[in-house]
């Protein structure tokens, strides 16, 4: 596949690059479709997070070890696109391969609308963050990777976050330095992965804070203390995401909806946890869009 020089995406009112010259912590939240980056938008936030995870868990109903293929990652990219203007932060989880792989992810994500590329140092497959047993490959690699996908944006502003497993398998001396080498490589904001402490966050930002853009990845019952933004940003963090919260929201009312579907045969008593046929249709904006349709008419 060869770069695409054409814009073939709305491009967001401000770009992630110019938000994050700003003081205050960007917040991300995790989606993984149109509804839930829609109702995020709409919910006031800034930017938004495409989940690897998020999307093994809704669309395979599997977890997250690497399942989800770059073409999935990319459909729902691009479906996400369609619907909202935001920007969008996408898990490129390894590349999915080699530094060739890796070009190839980018040119792919960034012609679907992505404006930032999260790549981490695990081998393939790969396993969520906040999972044991996580296999890495060797610094010098991943900087050809970084390296590689560079040379492969079509736009300086799709920034490349570089992220390392390492803290969990080498320990916190090694991610650091790890780390160091990535940002030596040109990565544009910098995502040591499942630090397990407050004192290790802080550790994080006194080495890093000012050079280059912090991410931090808050995991509801992961490896890292979950923190408030707040907190954050008071650390000398720029960006927090959270990645799978919404599937998990949304799955613990999903089980309760079901089940009590099963026990009543009818909706009536979950009802004041639900919308009705024309709450949802004012959410996803029904109105607007059939107004639309009929001014092309005649």
């Amino acid at each position: 596949m060869s770069p695409d020089t054409t814009q073939t995406t709305p491009l967001p009112a401000l770009s992630l690059r110019d938000r994050l010259s700003r003081q205050d912590i960007l917040i991300a939240p995790g989606v993984y479709d149109g509804l839930t980056a829609a109702i995020a938008e709409q919910a006031g936030f800034e930017a938004l997070y495409l989940s690897g995870a998020a999307v093994a868990y809704t669309r395979l109903g599997r977890p997250d070890i690497g399942l989800s293929s770059v073409s999935e990652m990319a459909d729902t990219m691009a479906l996400i696109r369609d619907r909202v203007s935001l920007p969008v932060i996408i898990d490129a989880d390894t590349g999915f391969g080699n530094a060739l792989n890796a070009q190839r992810t980018m040119r792919t994500y960034e012609r679907m609308g992505a404006n930032a590329l999260q790549v981490e140092d695990q081998t393939f497959p790969k396993r969520c963050g906040h999972l044991s047993d996580k296999t890495l490959i060797s610094t010098s690699e991943m900087v050809g990777k970084i390296r590689a996908m560079a040379d492969a944006r079509h736009s300086e502003e799709t920034l490349i976050i570089a992220r390392t497993d390492a803290v969990a398998s080498e320990g916190f001396s090694s991610a650091a330095d790890r780390a160091e080498a990535y940002v030596a490589a040109g990565a544009d904001v910098l995502f040591i992965e499942a630090p397990r402490s407050g004192a290790e966050l802080g550790r994080i930002a006194e080495q890093f804070k000012g050079r280059v853009p912090l991410l931090a990845n808050m995991v509801e019952g992961g490896a890292t203390p979950v923190q408030a933004a707040g907190d954050l940003e008071a650390l000398g963090f720029d960006i927090v995401i959270f990645p799978g919260g919404i599937v998990r929201a949304l799955a613990r009312t999903a089980q309760a909806y079901y089940a009590s579907l099963q026990a009543h045969g009818s909706n009536r008593p979950f009802a004041d946890r639900m919308h009705d046929f024309d709450g949802l249709n004012r959410v996803i904006g029904t109105a607007d869009m059939l107004a639309e349709g009929k001014s092309y008419e005649g």
